[in-house]
């Protein structure tokens, strides 16, 4: 992608903690990448129970919005140079799909396109307990080459709100595509005792 403005696929399906996939938009947009959206259904309904968003505002947070349903988009097809994609937050049934290559829409075809061309796919999966079915996929995912990066609070960064933690998460799950939001707390080492 050199000269070109990068791109970033963003999808976001109906796990809990859609403010991880708002975030990840505002960030790029903030870095000035180009997001291309892809929303499940049940993600659109988590974002009326999650936030005060309407789907016209998360829309209009990306750059290009595709509907679940249109397979024949630019991100279905692996000639589409990308970044690569982050799911946020990923559910139980995407990362199923996605592990299995059986891909229902487009948010599970763009992933399996991602991984196919050896572009990095960042899951931030949102789900828990996990049994042991879940962990074969998961595993499996891993095997495949995507990251399976759970928003798991740094508490080293002392957050003092469920903002500072859902940017840390969001800013570390960025890093993995070479994208550094500025926002986003270092460890520096211990101070000597």
């Amino acid at each position: 992608m050199s000269g070109a403005r990068k791109r970033l696929i963003v999808g976001i399906s109906g796990a809990s903690g859609i403010v991880y996939g708002v975030r990840a938009l505002e960030m790029a947009r903030a870095l000035d990448v180009e997001t291309h959206l892809v929303v499940s259904r049940a993600g659109a309904m988590t974002l009326s129970q999650e936030t005060d968003l309407s789907l016209a505002d998360l829309k209009a947070m990306a750059d290009e919005v595709h509907g679940i349903n249109d397979v024949g988009a630019s991100i279905a097809s692996g000639s589409f140079r990308t970044l690569g994609m982050i799911v946020a937050p990923c559910s139980v049934r995407t990362f199923s799909e996605i592990a299995t290559g059986v891909t229902s829409s487009l948010l599970t075809r763009a992933a399996d396109v991602t991984l196919k061309e050896r572009r990095p796919l960042v899951l931030m999966v949102r789900e828990s307990p996990l049994h042991l079915g879940h962990l074969r996929s998961l595993a499996a995912l891993a095997e495949m080459g995507a990251s399976i990066v759970p928003p798991v609070p740094a508490f080293y960064t002392r957050p003092q709100s469920v903002a500072e933690i859902v940017d840390q998460s969001v800013g570390r799950a960025l890093d993995l595509f070479g994208l550094d939001w500025g926002g986003t707390r270092r460890w520096q080492g211990m101070e000597p005792q």
